[in-house]
Parts: structure tokens; sequence; C-alpha cells
């Protein structure tokens, strides 16, 4: 926890960082200290500067650092209503997919439609869900993030320290992805790989996209082919950099866009796929590998192919590959 140096009910008040928070994320500490502060005017404050660490401004991601004194404004300018909690049918519905458990970590297999925090006129996600059905588990923080549309892997963390090192994992390369992803047209049996810098851009409506630009990220995602016919090729999609929306941008770019995507995907296509059945994105986390907090060895978790996804294989007669079917983890 920060304990308050020099608390002030009407102007602003200095917050010391302890040890505990070390490596946490600015806006995930300021949405848990400012309770009740919509996650829209957290990211406000530290774009006008109301929000200083050390006497300086810092951006969203700056993680935080034993001893660092935090400038914060008064938390309620305006009134706040209390948080409603989750439907109890949302935080069932998200504790029946933890497919896997130990003491320092949650993964979830996300439904399709459900955000992974609640923001952009969406309440709730995954994490207040998850938070309201353990409420024993008092650090749970999302280690990563997948789109709303997304379903598949997801890692929760229980404790900051298993956090803190699976964001070094992430950043170094350790942590293996797998995707099942349905993309429009036959693609070569050899698959393919798209190395593209991407840059993410927030159009006139103030709707965030993704383009593949030359002053953009490095990026990189190997397409792998599991089954193919004439309209669709099942792939495997093992990206090797973790940039938003990378695997729609970089299947766009191949010419061979994921299907139900409403955003880089190709009408025609995705309209032909609503007709076999298919409501939503073909784009699922299968699979993550990461080394155990418990036991220090390589774990492998995979998450199941929801039964609207394997219709659609079904019905476009592509054989569903084994690992498709399983569920649960091994080491």
């Amino acid at each position: 926890m920060a304990g308050p140096d020099t608390p002030s009910r009407s102007g602003p008040r200095t917050v010391r960082v302890e040890p505990e928070r070390e490596g946490q994320r600015i806006d995930n500490f300021l949405l848990a200290t400012l309770k009740g502060t919509p996650r829209s005017r957290i990211y406000q404050m530290l774009r006008r500067g109301e929000v200083r660490v050390n006497g300086g401004r810092v951006k969203q991601h700056y993680r935080l650092n034993p001893g660092d004194l935090l400038r914060l404004p008064p938390a309620a300018a305006r009134p706040v209503e209390p948080k409603r909690a989750p439907p109890a049918a949302m935080a069932a519905r998200l504790s029946d997919a933890v497919i896997y458990e130990d003491a320092g970590l949650l993964v979830v297999n996300k439904p399709s439609g459900v955000a992974v925090h609640g923001g952009s006129g969406r309440v709730h996600g995954v994490i207040e869900a998850l938070r309201a059905d353990r409420p024993e588990d008092r650090q749970l923080e999302l280690v990563h993030r997948l789109d709303r549309d997304t379903s598949g892997v997801l890692m929760v963390a229980r404790k900051r320290s298993v956090l803190r090192r699976l964001h070094d994992d992430l950043r170094e390369g350790r942590v293996e992805k797998r995707y099942l992803a349905l993309l429009k047209g036959r693609l070569p049996e050899r698959g393919a790989t798209v190395r593209a810098p991407l840059k993410k851009n927030v159009v006139r409506s103030g709707e965030r996209v993704v383009r593949a630009n030359a002053d953009g990220k490095p990026s990189e995602t190997r397409f792998v082919v599991l089954a193919s016919c004439p309209d669709a090729t099942l792939c495997e999609a093992r990206p090797a950099t973790g940039r938003t929306h990378q695997i729609r941008v970089h299947a766009a770019e191949l010419g061979h866009p994921v299907a139900g995507d409403p955003k880089y995907g190709d009408r025609t296509f995705n309209q032909a796929m609503r007709e076999l059945g298919l409501r939503r994105m073909f784009l699922h986390a299968s699979e993550i590998g990461i080394v155990s907090s418990e036991t220090n060895d390589r774990l492998i978790v995979r998450a199941r192919l929801d039964r609207s996804l394997l219709a659609v294989l079904e019905a476009l007669g592509l054989e569903v590959p084994e690992t498709a079917l399983q569920q649960g983890s091994v080491e």
C-alpha cells in the first residue's frame, strides 16, 4: 500500500509508494487509490500532468518504484456514483471459466464478447467479476489483455511478485502464445511469416485503429497452416511480439483477414461465414507457455475452442486439431 504523507481534503495530496507496490502500473495504482474515479478520468489526469511522480510527468504505463513520491489531485472533482457489483451470473460464468490455478496465478478461458476490464461503455469485465467472486484475493491483476471479441487464455496474477515476473517474461519474449485463427482463402501449405511494424492511430470518431507503418513498432507473426479448403484456412498464429491487434492486422496484410473481424476483415467473406453460423470473430488464444511460479518448470495451459467455432469448422469440412479440444495444464 501507499500511505499519505500530506493528506488534504480539498487540495492535492502526496503519497509515498511502499515496497509491495513495486512494478505496478501507475494507472492501475490510481484506479485502486482513487476509488470510484472513472478510468477515462485517470488517463486524463496523467495526460494533463495532474499526477506527478517525483515532481515530473509520467505516462500510463509507468511502473512504480519503492519510495516514489506521487502528487495526486483531489480524488473527486465531481461526485461519482458507487460502483455496482458485477451481475452474479457474470461472476459465476468467469469463475467456471478458470482452467488453471495455483497460489500465484489464475488462468481463465475468457469468453468472446467479455471485456478484460470495465471501461469504454462497459461497467464490468473479467477482472471486476473475478475480484467480486474472490474477495479473499486482494491483489488480483491482469497480466496481459485480449480484445473483447477474442476468446481464450487470459492470465490473472494473484500476487504482486508473480505479476512482476510475468511482465518481465513477456517483455523478454519468454512467454509463448498460440492462437487459432480462421483466415479468408487458402494459404500456402508452408504458411507465412509477417514482419510489419505496427502503429496505433485514432480516427476522427475516436476509434482506435492499428496500421502497418514504417514508423511503427517492430512486429512479427508466424502463421502455421493446420487445415484448409478453397474458402478458408485454419491457422495457428504465433506472435513473436505482442502489439495491439497484431494478429488481425498481420492477417489482413497477408490478404487473408480473420473471419468475422469487423475492423480489418473482408465484408463479403464475413457474410459468407455468418451464413455458416459464425457470429463472432474467429480468433482464440488457445495456448500459453510460461515458467511455473510454483515449480519453476515449463507450464503449458490450453483453452479449448468453444462449440460455436467447432461447428463452423465442421460446416467448412475442416479437420479439428486435437489440441483445440484440450483444456487445462501440462508441465
